[in-house]
């Protein structure tokens, strides 16, 4: 099984801090976690609001509950609300159905975890994510709108 090393997860959040700043986007926050959902690193940049590590870590939480970047888990909230709502229960309150939660995959497809962004609009969040997990040489996933 493929695993995602600190050392990659470190070089994810610089990266997608890096694209924040770059694009003139408000403090971020990042959380990456491994494919079980355990945080491997966390990171909160001076000036960011509070509960920005639940929100970070709550996208990328809920895109890794259905297999998807959490934009999907945003369009399950408008389509099927219902579901939604029983995957928030069911993980105790920890899925946050927004943009701005993203797969991290290998060049095979497999999910090796999950980066998380909060602070700006969920589309610039998204944006940074994604420059992060490319930025480590991996492949984005952030789901379907």
């Amino acid at each position: 099984m493929a695993q995602l090393s600190l050392s990659k997860a470190n070089t994810i959040i610089k990266a997608a801090l890096a694209k924040g700043t770059e694009a003139g986007m408000r403090p971020l926050s990042v959380a990456v976690l491994d494919a079980g959902g355990h945080l491997k690193a966390f990171q909160k940049q001076d000036g960011a609001s509070m509960l920005r590590f639940e929100i970070a870590f709550g996208k990328a939480f809920g895109g890794l509950t259905i297999g998807t970047g959490s934009r999907t888990v945003e369009k399950f909230a408008k389509d099927r609300p219902h579901f939604v709502e029983g995957l928030i229960a069911a993980s105790g309150g920890r899925v946050i159905p927004v943009a701005g939660g993203v797969l991290i995959k290998n060049a095979k497809g497999e999910i090796l975890g999950a980066v998380g962004v909060t602070g700006d609009t969920s589309d610039n969040d998204e944006i940074a994510a994604i420059a992060g997990i490319e930025a480590a040489g991996f492949v984005a996933d952030g789901g379907q709108g």
